[in-house]
């Protein structure tokens, strides 16, 4: 099966697990003409895979071995943590096509492992960030690189909310745990976006008993500006999601940056020289966006905006603030 396989029809597609974050994914995927025909769970005979299964109208369950012999054209894996690399590696293999949550994997060396099969197997990898497919991303990366705000100095970004729930996955360390593989990585993300590869990083960490990050804050270095971001298990009952830009022309600030599905309009403010102004963008299912890109590469008809290199690149970085957390000192990326 080539890489344009399918084009003109709608994928078929089979999640792996019944995860929360897959009541987004299965209506952005019916809304770029897909189909959900497979659903992967760890016990197929269990209640809720069946009352999963029913709700979404899902024809086929098994475990996630069924999924990947199934006829599907492409998978998409929110599985604990440490379980990404295992099954989207068997799922490429098998000649699916894989849309990974984040974060992708657990370092650096794992994500060169899964770009490697990318390339080997022909398959489309994307780690599914979807906030950065939502409009007001475009126009905020739009805004910095037209130098609007002058030489970026500063860029201070931070993303929280109240795990509440005690059997979450997120506080064990051996599936991939903690606040900066969850939140922070959105953090680290829209830094890169904005500023592009960092030269050094340090970071402090709050951790659990279990060695998990209850909270994480971190500086990226940059030649010509540093970049702060802060990331928590603990803050307040809503979620935290603030940017702050300063430039030499000016700055901006923006609440609810990562959202990806918005009901109801976003803004950022911009302040310069020129005054103060509000740019607003109206709703937006960037989950949609997000696979209906997946799709169009899977077709041949687009080029890829964030191929597996950027996920190994992206990798890099979390290795290092996780490295600077763990021993205290400056490390070179």
């Amino acid at each position: 099966m080539s890489i344009a396989d399918g084009a003109g029809t709608g994928l078929r597609w089979g999640l792996l697990g019944a995860a929360r974050i897959a009541r987004a994914l299965i209506p952005a995927i019916r809304a770029g003409g897909g189909e959900v025909v497979a659903l992967g769970v760890r016990d197929p005979a269990s209640e809720r895979a069946r009352a999963f299964a029913q709700e979404w109208q899902v024809p086929l369950v098994g475990g996630y071995q069924d999924v990947l012999d199934s006829d599907v054209d492409a998978v998409y894996n929110p599985l604990p943590n440490d379980l990404h690399l295992p099954w989207s590696l068997a799922a490429m293999r098998a000649g699916r096509h894989v849309l990974t949550e984040k974060p992708l994997v657990l370092n650096a060396a794992e994500a060169q492992q899964l770009a490697d099969a990318a390339r080997e197997t022909n398959r489309v990898l994307l780690e599914a960030f979807a906030y950065r497919f939502h409009p007001h991303i475009t126009r905020l990366r739009q805004l910095v690189q037209d130098g609007e705000l002058g030489e970026l100095r500063a860029v201070r970004v931070a993303f929280g909310f109240p795990l509440t729930r005690p059997d979450d996955f997120r506080w064990h360390a051996d599936k991939g745990g903690g606040a900066l593989y969850d939140v922070g990585t959105y953090t680290v993300n829209l830094v890169r976006l904005l500023l592009g590869e960092p030269v050094a990083a340090m970071a402090r960490a709050r951790w659990t008993q279990g060695g998990v990050d209850l909270g994480l804050s971190g500086v990226l270095e940059y030649p010509g500006a540093l970049a702060s971001l802060d990331c928590a298990f603990d803050w307040s009952d809503t979620a935290t999601q603030r940017l702050t830009v300063v430039g030499t022309r000016g700055t901006l600030d923006m609440k609810g940056v990562f959202h990806s599905n918005t009901h109801s309009p976003v803004s950022f403010t911009v302040s310069s020289a020129a005054g103060v102004r509000e740019e607003e963008f109206p709703p937006f299912n960037a989950y949609a966006a997000m696979v209906g890109h997946f799709q169009q590469v899977v077709r041949g008809g687009e080029e890829a905006l964030y191929p597996p290199e950027d996920s190994v690149s992206h990798a890099r970085v979390l290795d290092a603030l996780f490295a600077s957390a763990r021993t205290g000192m400056r490390i070179e990326i």
